[in-house]
């Protein structure tokens, strides 16, 4: 009796434990945009080769606590002092119940100063009903060399280097184009109206 009823304990705290290890896992795949990436980087998950890039990341730019519930809690509420610099937008996969997946956005600040800095928007949903713990994160040096490894730019590139905000040359040439077109129309009438106020 004794023996069967500490068996049914310990499946209880297996069947508890269980969402929780899937949780812990962390992202399958991430992906990295902003400014000078071009069309951004994709990291493998936990796992996968070069897995160890994204954990490695996800650590220094407190991911973890940013979405579970810890410990003491290293999130802030509020935006920290100081000036941060370019943003550049990690989007992690989080695999969810039944096969399904979730994406969670951290903003994130390498070359904000006085230390790289991370935003997390609280509510975000994972794994079914779970939500983001979200907030502000002051992380160290780590968090910027992690990114310059991953392919960032050692130093922070010129606004103009955001593809967020590239210029259409195409659209613009075409914009350009009729620009032109329309001041030769506008030529062209008041030639034709000097023309026929001459006197014959």
């Amino acid at each position: 009796m004794m023996r069967r009823a500490l068996l049914s304990t310990i499946l209880g705290v297996v069947v508890l434990l269980a969402p929780t290890a899937a949780l812990a896992k962390g992202a399958s795949e991430a992906t990295i945009t902003g400014p000078g990436l071009g069309d951004g980087i994709r990291l493998a998950g936990e796992g996968d080769p070069g897995g160890g890039q994204l954990m490695q990341l996800a650590q220094d730019a407190g991911f973890f606590p940013s979405i579970f519930v810890t410990t003491p809690n290293p999130m802030l509420s509020e935006r920290p002092d100081g000036t941060l610099g370019r943003r550049y937008t990690v989007v992690y996969v989080m695999p969810g119940p039944n096969g399904g997946v979730d994406e969670i956005r951290q903003d994130v600040y390498p070359y904000a100063t006085p230390s790289p800095v991370s935003y997390v928007e609280p509510g975000q949903p994972y794994f079914g009903t779970e939500r983001t713990v979200g907030g502000w994160y002051v992380a160290g040096s780590m968090l910027k060399d992690d990114l310059v490894t991953i392919g960032l730019p050692a130093t922070a590139p010129a606004a103009g280097d955001d593809p967020g905000r590239e210029i259409p040359w195409g659209a613009f040439g075409v914009l350009a184009l009729g620009a032109a077109l329309a001041g030769l129309g506008l030529v062209v009438v008041r030639s034709r109206r000097r023309s026929d106020a001459a006197p014959a």
